[in-house]
């Protein structure tokens, strides 16, 4: 008995370093991609009145093939926001047959010198083909190391989930690329409108301090912002 309870004993101590290893070993779940769906499709329904993390569905009996096509990139780009930046959106806001897939995809037009100013996406990759054009594309680690390339049409760029980057037309011509994002609502934040023209505004001070420069520097960058009165409206049509 004694030898069948210390045979036990010692099967579920190295069951338990099994499992233990097993779980160190398998890669562990992506936190920005979107779950996946538990069901063949789940049309969003945007009209719905209720408040979750994501749309509900259509009831199957109302959904068409329609809703599993979309024509946004037929349509020319409409107009450019302050950065001479374009984007054309598909995501489940504009195409509600992307609900529960976990993807999304934006046209980005930059006229010559444009700037798709520093950004992040907090919930998604994202995955770029450069169509036409040249671009100097750049991406900063949480270690606050640099990464950059000038990449042209055919070559694709990768960007992980909540880092900071950005893309620059160098070309004397209008660059574009179509990039792709493991969720259905990435979304966007970018940094010199996150801290500058923030409503309420963060106070001065705090900037100031961050920055290492004088209020007064602060207040000029502020009322850069303030003087176009279309800058949140813009980024939000184009976003």
């Amino acid at each position: 008995m004694a030898y069948q309870s210390a045979y036990n004993m010692n099967y579920q101590i190295l069951l338990c370093l099994i499992l233990f290893s097993l779980g160190l070993l398998l890669p562990l779940p992506s936190h920005s991609a979107d779950p996946s769906p538990l069901q063949d499709f789940c049309v969003a329904d945007l009209d719905s009145s209720l408040f979750i993390n994501g749309f509900p569905c259509k009831n199957p009996d109302n959904v068409s093939s329609q809703d599993f096509f979309a024509n946004g990139f037929q349509q020319s780009p409409g107009e450019f926001n302050i950065f001479d930046v374009n984007v054309t959106r598909q995501d489940v806001h504009r195409f509600p047959g992307l609900n529960t897939l976990g993807l999304s995809m934006n046209r980005v037009v930059l006229k010559p010198g444009g700037l798709n100013a520093p950004h992040v996406h907090p919930r998604a990759s994202e995955l770029a083909l450069v169509m036409d054009g040249k671009l100097f594309v750049g991406l900063v680690t949480t270690g606050n190391v640099f990464y950059w390339k000038i990449v042209t049409s055919g070559e694709l760029f990768v960007i992980p989930p909540g880092l900071v980057h950005f893309q620059l037309n160098i070309g004397h011509e209008n660059a574009r690329f179509f990039a792709s994002f493991n969720s259905q609502n990435p979304g966007i934040q970018f940094a010199p409108l996150a801290l500058f023209n923030s409503t309420p505004s963060i106070p001065d001070l705090v900037l100031s301090k961050a920055f290492q420069v004088n209020q007064s520097i602060i207040e000029l960058i502020k009322s850069r912002f303030a003087t176009v009165s279309t800058v949140s409206t813009v980024l939000k049509s184009s976003y």
